[in-house]
């Protein structure tokens, strides 16, 4: 399975020089369709969003994105809190957390 990135081309130039792959930069008019799309590729395991663009889809979409298990979308970037959470949220896993004795 992929990572692929969604986002306007400033968002997905670190990740394209990164040596991601699937990198799909899209203006604000094609940007929902486009989330549609790549939610239904069974190819993609990971789709990373910028944050802000995913708030601009519509309620239902937006949930969509989030409720995804395969792919799984992490947000990127905005008030979204700390990366801990979103990994915690993203794979259902603490990945942070200690095992105390």
């Amino acid at each position: 399975m992929d990572i692929a990135v969604l986002g306007g081309e400033e968002f997905v130039l670190g990740f394209r020089l990164a040596g991601i792959k699937r990198v799909y930069a899209v203006g604000k008019n094609d940007y929902e369709q486009q989330l549609l799309d790549l939610l239904k590729d069974s190819t993609i395991g990971v789709l990373a969003v910028n944050s802000e663009d995913l708030n601009t889809v519509s309620p239902t979409t937006r949930k969509k994105a989030i409720e995804s298990i395969a792919p799984v979308v992490v947000p990127v970037g905005g008030g979204e809190g700390d990366l801990r959470e979103k990994v915690k949220r993203a794979i259902g896993v603490d990945l942070y957390k200690t095992e105390r004795g």
